[in-house]
């Protein structure tokens, strides 16, 4: 197969959708990879690490796109790549369609078989492709936090650790999955007062066998949910309803309950978010106010620390990319259940339940269309 990786044109992010790693990998493997000059090096990969690795370099994406049978990148295709798709093209990626009506409309029409790596599964009920972005976004958003805390970002100038005689940053974490564990583990670590919130019972009696020493956790009912805002000088959001958007948490009547300067952190905007202020931000913009409340939303977080999160998740793709090329799209994801539940758009069809819910579409089962 030969397999495409375009330079990523969303704006501020520096991962590139294959390391040289997994260019070697496939190129042993029989494939033929091409890279667009340029793809790696916001992650700090040269043209020279992928031409050693045996790709071929080109210079523009639309000579990427013309050859491969399958494009590997990071985030969703823009409206300019999502042109360059042709039908029977396979493209492997973050997709995030649920708050996406136009990519999705636009995949659809493409004929191309899109695989969102945000919706594969493993055998445990989880999210592998998701996992290792979620865990440096986790652990991104204290950090980021903090910094919007600084009263010369509009924040309320506290400080996470505090100092002796000075309380320390009261920090609420909403969800207690792999971010938000991540999350309050690191914001903890800062020495913040560290609450996380959850609707399911037994990961909060795994939180609390685990992390009880580290940080507080709590039902997520909306009354407590509420309640605990109203003193947080920091709320992380970091729900995630697999290929869905994100329930709203905080409404913006009840900004008005904050604490002034309170800054949100929205980790989960690439579904659309979980404040009703919420709105994407970049890396070079990323906060704004809305009625006295920092807001940092910013879709690509992982894209501020490109290397290490490009070497966490070509380790997680690296596999299912392989599998893929090795046996095409449609033997590897009838081998693989877990695969196949990545499936979102084939041959003009959406493919994927929860997508199709949001966005008021029809949907074609994925197993029938390993068969179309």
């Amino acid at each position: 197969m030969h397999i495409g990786c375009p330079t990523e044109i969303k704006p501020q992010e520096f991962r590139v959708g294959l390391t040289p790693n997994a260019a070697r990998e496939a190129v042993s493997h029989g494939h033929q990879v091409t890279m667009q000059s340029g793809a790696g090096n916001g992650a700090g990969f040269t043209d020279a690490d992928y031409t050693d690795a045996g790709a071929a370099i080109v210079e523009t994406a639309p000579e990427v796109f013309e050859t491969a049978d399958m494009i590997v990148k990071v985030k969703e295709p823009q409206a300019g790549e999502r042109k360059m798709l042709r039908e029977g093209q396979i493209l492997f990626t973050y997709l995030h369609l649920a708050p996406d009506p136009e990519q999705t409309k636009d995949l659809m029409a493409s004929g191309a078989t899109c695989i969102a790596y945000e919706t594969v599964t493993d055998e445990r009920g989880g999210l592998p492709l998701l996992a290792p972005m979620s865990e440096v976004a986790g652990r991104l958003a204290p950090q980021v936090g903090a910094w919007t805390l600084q009263k010369a970002n509009g924040g309320r100038g506290v400080l996470m650790g505090g100092v002796p005689g000075v309380g320390p940053a009261r920090v609420l974490v909403i969800g207690g999955g792999v971010v938000g564990t991540h999350a309050a583990r690191i914001a903890a670590g800062m020495g913040a007062d560290v609450t996380v919130l959850d609707r399911s019972l037994p990961r909060l009696r795994y939180l609390d066998d685990v992390f009880s020493g580290q940080f507080k956790n709590s039902y997520a009912s909306a009354g407590n949910t509420i309640a605990l805002a109203r003193e947080a000088d920091l709320i992380i959001g970091a729900v995630l309803i697999p290929g869905a958007a994100a329930p709203k948490l905080i409404s913006r009547a009840q900004l008005s309950e904050l604490k002034p300067g309170a800054a949100l952190v929205d980790v989960a905007i690439d579904q659309g978010g979980c404040f009703e202020t919420s709105k994407a931000t970049t890396h070079e913009d990323p906060i704004y106010d809305v009625d006295g409340i920092m807001h940092y939303c910013v879709a690509n977080m992982p894209g501020a620390v490109a290397r290490t999160s490009t070497i966490a998740l070509g380790n997680a793709t690296m596999p299912f990319m392989l599998s893929l090329a090795d046996k095409g799209w449609r033997q590897a994801c009838e081998d693989d259940p877990h695969l196949l539940n990545g499936l979102n758009v084939h041959a003009g069809k959406l493919t994927y339940f929860a997508v199709g819910k949001a966005l008021g579409i029809d949907v074609l089962s994925p197993a029938l269309a390993l068969k179309v």
